[in-house]
């Protein structure tokens, strides 16, 4: 009579460890799955807030026609010059407008009114413009640095992603912005979208001038 208490015991004890072990790998292959499925959601989201960005830039070819860097009193917040005109800058500007709702007007203006002694002094100012800082390609520089936005400054085609950012020097010394595109030229080297002085355009100048900043948004 012992023996076959045991037995069944034993019996008993194995069948519902046999059912733990399946709940346990059941409730593992679940988080596994459910952590697959986030990282998929997300490179997904990732890609179509990155095409967002890239799109609204690409938008203000035939809008944009003219270059013009005078100064202009603008509304404030999301202030703009006439969408015919603009310089380097405002094709960042109006894109993240447009595809994040991110002013950049109003975002450096306040960290330049806090940290107005971080901020390059190249213009002579004793005191933040909102009309003209956010459109200056050195203080968006250092905005940019100061999101932790910056990556390393490189001229190897894998390290650029659609969507990132560059600035580099335009001779003699013209500062210059432009955002990476989505298309590549037969090399496969990204195009980029920018105003260099005949309106906005999409081209293949991407290595054309000394890159002097690398920059790749997030956490917006």
């Amino acid at each position: 009579m012992t023996v076959i208490k045991v037995f069944l015991f034993l019996r008993y004890c194995t069948y519902h460890s046999a059912l733990l072990i399946i709940d346990v790998t059941m409730k593992k292959y679940s988080f596994l799955t459910l952590i697959i499925f986030l990282a998929v959601f997300n490179t997904a989201a990732d890609s179509s807030r990155i095409r967002d960005f890239v799109e609204a830039a690409r938008s203000q070819i035939g809008k944009t026609l003219f270059y013009d860097s005078s100064y202009q009193t603008l509304s404030y917040p999301n202030g703009d010059v006439p969408i015919d005109r603009g310089v380097c800058t405002d094709v960042i500007i109006r894109a993240l407008r447009v595809a994040y709702n991110y002013d950049l007007q109003q975002f450096v203006h306040e960290d330049m009114r806090q940290n107005f002694s971080k901020y390059p002094k190249i213009w002579g100012l004793k005191r933040p413009d909102r009309n003209i800082d956010h459109r200056r390609v050195p203080n968006l520089k250092t905005f940019f640095q100061r999101k932790g936005w910056s990556l390393p400054v490189s001229t190897q085609v894998s390290k650029f992603k659609a969507g990132d950012i560059v600035t580099c020097i335009v001779p003699p010394h013209l500062p210059h912005m432009m955002i990476v595109g989505d298309r590549v030229n037969r090399n496969k080297i990204p195009l980029v979208i920018h105003n260099i002085g005949s309106g906005t355009r999409e081209e293949d100048r991407l290595f054309e001038f000394q890159l002097t900043g690398h920059y790749r948004i997030d956490g917006i």
